[in-house]
C-alpha cells in the first residue's frame, strides 16, 4: 500500500520505542542450525576417514606389531623378537643393493621424465591448430596396461632379435644384453617409465601454464626474449608450485617401482621374477620387499622392510621438498 503524503512519518523515537524487528526463531530449530555447523563438516569427510583407518591406518600400524615378531606365513607368531628383525635388516647386502637399484632407476627415470615433460608442456601451451589431438596423445601411454609396455619394450630390448640390439649392430656399437648388465637392465626400465608417465606430467605442467597470464609473454616477445628464455624466466617460476608437486610425487612413485622390473624379470626367466635378473641387478625394493613376503613366506622381516623403505622414503621426500624450495618463486 502507496503511503499517503498526511500519514506521520516513523520518527527515530518512535522506532527506538517499538524496537527493532527480529525474526523470531523457535529455540529448538536454534540449537539445531548450531548443531548442524558443528557437526556438518566432520559427517562430509567421516566416509574418507573411516576408510583411511580400515584400509591405511590398521594395515600401517598392524604391520609395526608385525615387524617386532619371528611371523611365519606358514607357521604364525613364533614370538616377539624385539627390533632384531631391523638389526638384520640394517646388514643385509640384499636389502641396500635392492635400495640402490630403486634410487638408480628412480632418478634416470624422474629426473628425463619431468625436464621432457617440461618441454612439451611448453610446446603446447603455444597456439597449435588439432590441440585436443595432442593432448590426448600425449595421456595414451599413461592408460596403457603396463603389461603390454613391459612386453613391448622387453622385445624390443631382446638380446638376439630386439630392434634396439639390431640398429645398435647396425651403427657398429655390437649387441647389448640389457637383463644381464646392471647400468644396460636399470636404462632399460627408467625408458619404460619415462615413456609410461611423461605424458601424464606434461597435461599437469600445461594446466599449470594455462594460468600464467599471456600479457608476460607478450611483453617478453617484444623485449626479444626466446621461446627458451621465457621457459626458463617466466614459466618455471609460476608454476613452481606444480613443479614441486610432480617431483614430490616423481619422488614417491620411483620409490615403489615393481611391475616395471617384476615383468622385465620375467623375459629372463621364472626365477627372475622377484629376484630382479641374475645377481638382483634390477631388484627394487618393492621387488625385495615381494620376494621376502610372497616366496620366503617371512612376514616379520618383510614388514621391517616396509617399515624402512618407509623411513627411506620420507628422507627421499624431504630432501626433494628441501632442494625445491631453493627454487626461486614469481618473477625475478
Amino acid at each position: 500500500m502507496a503511503l499517503r503524503q498526511t500519514d506521520p512519518l516513523p520518527t527515530a523515537t518512535a522506532r527506538r520505542r517499538t524496537g527493532p524487528t527480529r525474526a523470531r526463531h523457535r529455540p529448538g530449530g536454534s540449537r539445531w542450525n548450531r548443531f548442524d555447523r558443528a557437526v556438518s563438516p566432520y559427517a562430509y569427510v567421516s566416509p574418507f576417514l573411516v576408510i583411511f583407518a580400515v584400509f591405511g591406518l590398521f594395515p600401517l600400524l598392524y604391520t609395526a606389531w608385525v615387524a617386532l615378531h619371528d611371523w611365519s606365513l606358514l607357521k604364525g607368531d613364533q614370538g616377539f623378537v624385539g627390533l632384531d628383525n631391523f638389526r638384520t635388516l640394517l646388514s643385509d647386502g640384499n636389502f641396500w643393493n635392492a635400495a640402490f637399484n630403486t634410487a638408480s632407476i628412480g632418478v634416470l627415470s624422474a629426473v628425463p621424465q619431468l625436464l621432457l615433460a617440461l618441454w612439451l608442456a611448453h610446446l603446447l601451451n603455444r597456439p597449435l591448430k588439432a590441440q585436443t589431438f595432442y593432448r590426448i596423445t600425449l595421456l595414451l601411454p599413461n592408460v596403457t596396461s603396463v603389461v603390454a609396455v613391459v612386453v613391448i619394450f622387453s622385445q624390443l630390448f631382446g638380446r638376439d632379435y630386439g630392434l634396439i640390439n639390431m640398429v645398435l649392430t647396425h651403427l657398429g656399437a655390437g649387441r647389448v644384453d640389457w637383463q644381464a648388465g646392471t647400468a644396460s637392465s636399470h636404462v632399460a626400465i627408467a625408458l619404460m617409465i619415462i615413456w609410461r608417465w611423461t605424458g601424464y606430467n606434461a597435461l599437469i605442467y600445461l594446466a599449470a601454464m594455462q594460468a600464467v597470464p599471456r600479457e608476460l609473454y607478450e611483453a617478453a616477445t617484444i623485449d626479444g626474449a626466446s621461446r627458451l628464455k621465457q621457459l626458463r624466466s617466466i614459466t618455471v617460476p609460476m608454476i613452481k608450485p606444480t613443479l614441486l608437486f610432480t617431483m614430490i610425487v616423481s619422488t614417491i612413485g620411483s620409490m615403489q617401482i615393481m611391475a616395471e622390473p617384476m615383468l622385465f624379470g620375467a623375459q629372463v626367466g621364472p626365477a627372475a621374477i622377484a629376484t630382479g635378473g641374475a645377481g638382483r641387478k634390477f631388484q627394487t625394493l618393492s621387488l625385495y620387499l615381494y620376494e621376502l613376503g610372497f616366496r620366503n613366506f617371512d612376514f616379520g622381516y618383510a614388514s621391517a622392510a616396509a617399515w624402512l623403505m618407509l623411513l627411506l622414503v620420507m628422507v627421499a621426500v624431504g630432501v626433494n621438498f628441501l632442494l625445491a624450495r631453493r627454487m626461486k618463486g614469481g618473477l625475478s
